[in-house]
């Protein structure tokens, strides 16, 4: 009889942590999609009619439209009372003129700001986007690059409000989220290079993730009849654990075609290779590329605003926040295949 009793209790206790951990892990749910819904098409499109105006002088880097582009980023952190990892007010990487190897005249600057993870804040997971574009045609036309990278700016921005407003309401992530804005893409990566490379503001080693956004903002005319999709680059290479948890969020969440194509190791445009989450994969970190894909306006004066499709927009930027989401909050860290 004790035996059969002591059995009872021993099952019932496995049953009750179960039903807590799942009441748990659903209730995080929930706050997730609250919290998601905070990100919004409207704002989008009026922080990407600003950063992608002619006032910003197509933001080549080192440049005063560059220039401009960097303080209207830390403008929105310091409104939204997030923080710089660098130092208290001082949101600003510097990077010297001479790392450009002649490709800048200026120096310039990579945009940091972070929530601190209230149980593992050493571990962190970065989301980026680079602030930069290729300026003004020699006719004088400003190359505005609403989508590349405007639309990853914006977006990261919004996820960034996403963050702060649980943290607000007592629901912080348990690892910490860089919000990485890099210069000095278009020109050879250089922003995240500086980061990865010279001057981590986190450890590497404790880098859990890169969650890279260049070009979200746009409909591919591969996809024209089917605009809820989005190309994944790199989810799988060094981590099939990211590349699973990754595919359960959209499943749960979404619903959305990821679009492996660019992914493939014999893709002739090497598009793994060309942006900024690439200077992490090199040091092992597992990362994501979240791109729509090419258009003919790509790295043309008419790559404008009015051309975002907001609702595509918003719905993208939200998926990605739910990964982060879940990499900041889960128990264990991802592990490396």
């Amino acid at each position: 009889m004790k035996i059969s009793t002591l059995l009872s209790c021993i099952t019932l206790l496995i049953v009750s942590c179960s039903t807590c951990q799942n009441q748990s892990t659903s209730k995080n749910a929930a706050k997730a999609i609250d919290y998601a819904k905070t990100i919004s098409s409207n704002n989008l499109k009026e922080n990407l009619y600003t950063f992608s105006s002619d006032d910003f002088e197509g933001r080549k880097t080192g440049e005063p439209g560059q220039k401009k582009a960097s303080e209207f980023i830390k403008n929105h952190y310091i409104a939204l009372g997030i923080p710089s990892p660098i130092a208290e007010g001082d949101y600003f990487q510097e990077i010297p003129a001479s790392f450009f190897n002649g490709e800048a005249t200026n120096g310039s600057e990579n945009v940091l700001a972070y929530i601190k993870g209230s149980e593992k804040p050493d571990e962190v997971v970065i989301i980026s986007a680079h602030l930069d574009h290729i300026g003004i045609s020699k006719d004088g036309d400003v190359n505005n690059g609403a989508d590349d990278d405007g639309s990853g700016t914006v977006a990261i921005i919004e996820i960034a409000k996403a963050f702060k407003t649980a943290l607000d309401k007592g629901d912080g992530p348990k690892r910490s989220v860089l919000f990485l804005h890099v210069t000095g893409e278009e020109i050879g990566l250089y922003g995240s290079r500086y980061y990865a490379d010279v001057d981590p503001v986190f450890p590497l080693e404790n880098t859990v993730a890169n969650l890279n956004i260049d070009m979200i903002g746009r409909v591919d005319s591969k996809h024209e009849n089917q605009r809820n999709y989005l190309y994944l680059i790199g989810s799988d290479k060094l981590s099939k654990e990211l590349h699973n948890i990754s595919e359960n969020v959209n499943k749960k969440y979404f619903n959305m075609k990821f679009d492996y194509t660019y992914n493939e190791d014999n893709d002739p445009n090497r598009f793994y290779y060309r942006s900024d989450h690439y200077n992490f994969a090199k040091n092992n970190i597992p990362v994501i590329f979240y791109f729509n894909g090419t258009h003919a306006d790509y790295h043309k004066p008419t790559d404008t605003p009015d051309k975002i499709e907001y609702d595509v927009l918003e719905t993208r930027t939200r998926l990605i926040f739910h990964t982060a989401w879940e990499l900041a909050n889960r128990d264990e860290r991802i592990k490396l295949d």
